[in-house]
């Protein structure tokens, strides 16, 4: 079959669903969308569909960004406006299929909005003010199409960079991709043009290309977005790669606790099979290439390119030094370009669009378009895809609708738990590797954990450093030991037993780890405790000089008390929860804490009603005035 009858197959079950004269129902069931209950309301519209006698088609698509309002739920009606619906649950099915599938009431009070199509993009997304300000690219398909139906991809443009790549020099692409000026989306941002160049002009065989999916930042899932919801685009761009650079095998690499993204991937490389778009002779050009699955075991250290190699030799994940570089003698010793997910995925988009299309979006020294995660205490959590230079101003709140419960927004971290974690007063800092890198933090895959006033920084910095410690691997001696002698510090710090000394210890400590590392975990380990520092310093000055959590959160720094004030003596909430039976009753029906059995859990607060309001949380723990706390026995 040539690729123009696949093309022609593939439009004519395209126009059927969006063309055609039956209603059609899109549903997400990313990972996002079943954690909320997705499947069950699937299994709801069949069944009411097929109960009314209703002709209409049900498709599972994946993810469009909007993952805090999963399940969604578009439903496209011919001759009338598409409708988006949010947090649906089956028994809201009856109700919608009645009354706007099969009459005309679109009951907008359940909807999120309207979905428009965006110019120029085969994309459908809901009529909502933060759209504005993303520019989607990667998941210009995503919640739109089904990503387990490879004419849908084809219909929309795809595998058309592929036919015109295979026309091509490899040369020419490897020069397209240069000068487009695409930058490595895996963290380090290095030149991808240029990775490609340097392995093509080595002159040995075989040669390998690699996916990096296995995305072990905390907070982070772009990468299992994209594949759950458009993996012919990365699979694609993967083809277009090897050809440039002469090779024959490929591998995806993807963390085991991703299985609907390893599904839905499975399925996209059997269908490009089919069609000839992967294997032997591909599309009769007489390039050859395919592509296997690997699934990874979850080390963070296996995102480092060397370590994730030897993972998929069989070795144990660990860094090699280099040189050689990987481009000259990666796999098995072989020449291997290594790229994230959506490294790949742009490129379809670079050949079709053009190099200058793709350079005129973002900075000068990082082009393009980023995704993120945008996690933490946001509103609007989920993903977006921005294009580079858009200010994490926007990014937190034009996008993330802000910090939930009117709270104060205190820090973002971004990039991992190897980026920085950035105040208030850098928030008009653009999004660019350079001028994240300049911050103190980095660009890294894409995660954004947004803070308020209830974060402790210090905490923070020791949350993200015992990660880093616990999943180095242990190779170097200064990332090993370094990073377990800081954890150490900033435990004694958040438990009361911190020197002010202790802050140029750390920061001493931090500088030597960046030095003396093999690789990217133990030079960038130290991030946070370095951007804490250097943005929060009082904070850690407070937790020493004054024994005082500002944020209320080191528990050894804080206690809870019970107000007899306010307490209703009646109630036994507090009571009832505590998980040490630390809170008693006195003879005069006040509840009193015991503080040498009290787990500083904070149940007591949470179930205590708010007409009372009567449990506090204070830091220092002395700090209760005495007339307040009553004296048990």
């Amino acid at each position: 079959m040539t690729f123009e009858e696949i093309q022609k197959e593939a439009k004519a079950d395209w126009d059927s669903l969006y063309h055609g004269r039956a209603p059609h129902i899109l549903i997400g069931t990313a990972t996002c969308g079943r954690a909320a209950g997705a499947m069950p309301v699937v299994e709801a519209f069949n069944e009411e569909l097929a109960r009314r006698n209703v002709q209409a088609r049900v498709t599972e698509v994946g993810c469009i960004g909007l993952c805090s309002l999963e399940p969604l739920v578009i439903v496209v009606k011919p001759d009338s406006f598409a409708v988006c619906y949010h947090n649906v649950t089956p028994q809201m099915v009856p109700t919608l299929v009645e009354s706007y599938i099969q009459n005309d009431d679109p009951c907008l009070d359940l909807a999120l909005g309207t979905v428009e199509a965006v110019e120029g993009e085969a994309v459908y997304i809901p009529e909502l003010s933060r759209f504005e300000h993303e520019h989607r690219l990667l998941m210009r398909n995503c919640g739109y199409i089904d990503p387990v139906n490879v004419n849908h991809y084809i219909a929309n443009g795809g595998y058309t960079s592929l036919v015109k790549a295979l026309q091509m020099e490899p040369a020419a692409i490897v020069e397209e991709i240069k000068k487009s000026g695409l930058r490595g989306r895996g963290g380090a941002g290095f030149p991808t043009g240029r990775k490609w160049e340097l392995c093509r002009r080595t002159p040995v065989q075989p040669k390998y290309v690699i996916c990096n999916a296995d995305e072990g930042d905390p907070g982070a899932f772009m990468d299992r977005i994209v594949l759950e919801s458009d993996p012919q685009q990365v699979i694609e761009g993967m083809i277009i790669a090897a050809y440039a650079i002469g090779a024959t095998e490929g591998f995806v690499y993807i963390r085991a606790e991703y299985p609907l993204a390893i599904e839905r991937l499975t399925v996209a490389l059997e269908q490009a099979r089919r069609l000839n778009l992967l294997g032997d002779n591909i599309l009769g050009s007489g390039f050859s290439f395919d592509i296997e699955i690997v699934q990874g075991a979850g080390a963070f250290v296996t995102g480092e390119s060397t370590a994730l190699m030897y993972a998929i030799e069989g070795k144990r994940s660990m860094p090699r030094a280099r040189p050689p570089r990987s481009v000259k003698a990666g796999l098995w010793g072989k020449p291997t370009v290594l790229n994230n997910v959506k490294t790949y995925a742009y490129v379809p988009l670079i050949l079709s669009r053009g190099a200058d299309w793709f350079s005129g979006i973002g900075t000068e020294n990082s082009k393009g378009t980023a995704v993120f995660a945008l996690a933490g205490k946001l509103v609007n959590t989920g993903l977006a895809e921005v294009a580079m230079g858009t200010t994490l101003r926007q990014l937190i709140f034009d996008i993330g609708g802000g910090i939930r419960g009117s709270k104060k927004f205190k820090a973002v971290q971004i990039g991992g738990p190897s980026g920085g974690c950035l105040p208030e007063e850098m928030l008009d800092t653009p999004v660019d590797f350079d001028s994240l890198r300049r911050a103190g933090a980095i660009m890294g895959s894409g995660g954004v954990i947004a803070m308020d006033e209830d974060n402790c920084m210090v905490d923070t910095a020791k949350f993200f450093l015992d990660f880093s410690q616990r999943e180095s691997c242990g190779k170097c001696s200064t990332c090993r030991l370094g990073t377990k002698q800081m954890l150490d510090i900033l435990e004694d710090i958040t438990a009361g037993r911190g020197r002010i000394e202790d802050i140029d210890l750390l920061i001493e400590l931090a500088e030597d780890i960046k030095d003396g590392s093999l690789c990217g975990l133990g030079r960038t380990a130290p991030n946070p405790v370095l951007t804490t520092i250097r943005y929060f310093r009082d904070e850690y000055e407070a937790h020493i000089v004054e024994k005082r959590c500002p944020a209320l959160v080191c528990k050894e720094l804080i206690a809870y008390y019970i107000l007899p004030e306010k307490c209703e003596r009646g109630c036994e909430h507090c009571v009832l929860v505590c998980p040490v039976e630390a809170i008693s009753t006195t003879e005069k029906g006040i509840k009193v804490i015991d503080q040498a059995k009290c787990s500083k859990c904070g149940s007591c607060q949470l179930v205590c009603p708010p007409e009372y309001n009567a449990v506090i949380r204070l830091s220092p723990p002395d700090s209760v005035p005495a007339r307040r706390v009553e004296k048990s026995g």
